[in-house]
């Protein structure tokens, strides 16, 4: 119990967690300001970014209360008062896709590839995500949440004020049950906005290898139905991919997901293009994520849909694979997201300062639209946009203040850099 406590003390201290009133002044440049509750933006309304220049923003406790131009700001009190100038204001981070939740690493699989092995070869050997599974299968509960803070936190500090985290390296019953009740936990003890998405299918465990069906019934006979009874999740997720589930398979899981409360999302065209979008869609899922290989039905399969294609440009960086054809998608008046996929074997970091710089430089895509695409658009693709994502009044107090900066155009332009000066998860100072 002391140390329980000792803990939580600590946590505060960390998060210096207390309702306070922030006042930010003097910012050069506040960005992606929408008085109106805008959920997404697609197509050519990604390249417009509104701001504010020579701006202000106010918060009380967790909420954005007014912003606006200095010239219009009026005497106003606050707990504190921080003076921007020179500085940059933008809201945090929207991830909405990672595996952050994971035991050990896989650093000998990234020698392996650079000597010519790929994905595929070193998952045809048992690496790959069974030997994470292996890993977090023999790591306890509370070890596997205390590595997993450690990367919360280091994500917090690099501007992240929502977090997606998947489950998919314990493909045995109690194992994805311990990863998703870490989720919980990680949700209920830190500031940041979790939302947990359940992926027993992400591939087949040793023990099923020659039974599909099986592992199949397992998850909808026993995971589905814990998960539901203990409220550990929000979405379903499949690796909708050649060697690991067909397109049956997906629409297997994905209906009964739905019956169990989850909203569909899929890991798709990752490296096979073969209808899974179409099939997301079908299913009114969330997000399809991953998109590296891309066709013409698969545009219009998403024109008109609620579902947004996500993109993860530190995988295609990692694994020398090609790169989401953000163009493609945007100039055909889509919306994009843009994520980490933050997970030991493909990604191994969360930082969305990369993400967005790579974006840039990578897919072509301009610094306005890489911003809206982790920002609004990475909240959308988790069902939360209508509180974060955004300076909007009403809004959750989710900042980020950059260091002196000539521009918003130099933070993915100086991509080895970090720039950030604070960060505001509900309004408190991290």
């Amino acid at each position: 119990m002391a140390y329980c406590q000792r803990f939580f003390i600590s946590l505060n201290l960390y998060f210096n967690i207390k309702s306070m009133s922030v006042l930010i002044t003097n910012i050069k440049e506040l960005l992606q300001v929408r008085d109106t509750n805008v959920l997404k933006v697609s197509g050519s309304d990604m390249k417009i970014l509104p701001t504010i220049k020579n701006a202000y923003i106010y918060m009380e406790h967790d909420t954005i209360v007014a912003y606006g131009s200095m010239q219009d700001l009026t005497s106003m009190e606050a707990d504190k008062v921080i003076d921007a100038t020179g500085k940059i204001v933008l809201p945090t981070w929207c991830d909405s896709h990672t595996h952050i939740v994971y035991a050990g690493h896989r650093e000998q699989e990234f020698v392996d590839r650079i000597n010519g092995l790929s994905y595929e070869d070193i998952a045809n050997r048992g690496g790959g995500i069974l030997n994470s599974a292996e890993k977090l299968q023999n790591t306890n509960e509370e070890d596997l949440y205390q590595q997993s803070i450690q990367r919360v936190r280091k994500v917090m500090q690099l501007g992240t004020g929502a977090l997606e985290i998947k489950s998919g390296y314990g493909l045995t019953v109690e194992a994805e049950l311990k990863m998703l009740r870490v989720i919980k936990r990680i949700k209920k003890e830190f500031p940041i906005k979790v939302k947990a998405t359940f992926l027993g299918a992400h591939a087949l465990p040793k023990t099923y290898k020659e039974d599909k069906k099986g592992y199949l019934d397992l998850i909808i006979n026993e995971m589905l139905p814990q998960i539901e009874k203990e409220e550990l999740a929000h979405f379903m997720d499949v690796f909708c991919e050649k060697g690991y589930f067909s397109l049956e398979d997906t629409d297997r899981l994905l209906t009964a997901g739905k019956k169990h409360g989850l909203t569909p999302k899929i890991h798709v065209n990752q490296f096979n293009a073969f209808g899974g979008i179409a099939l997301g869609v079908k299913h009114n899922a969330l997000s399809v994520d991953h998109l590296e290989e891309l066709k013409d039905e698969d545009i219009q399969a998403l024109k008109g849909s609620n579902t947004i294609a996500v993109a993860l440009p530190s995988c295609s960086y990692f694994l020398s694979i090609p790169y989401t054809p953000a163009r493609k998608i945007i100039d055909a008046g889509l919306p994009l997201a843009l994520a980490t996929d933050y997970n030991p074997g493909s990604t191994p970091s969360g930082n969305m300062n990369f993400v967005v710089s790579t974006a840039c430089i990578k897919m072509k895509m301009t610094p306005e639209e890489a911003i809206n695409a982790a920002t609004i658009n990475g909240a959308y693709a988790m069902g939360i946009s209508n509180q974060y994502g955004s300076i909007t009044r009403g809004k959750k107090a989710n900042l980020i203040i950059t260091k002196p900066v000539p521009s918003y155009n130099f933070l993915p332009y100086a991509f080895g850099e970090n720039h950030i000066d604070t960060v505001i998860i509900n309004g408190n100072i991290l």
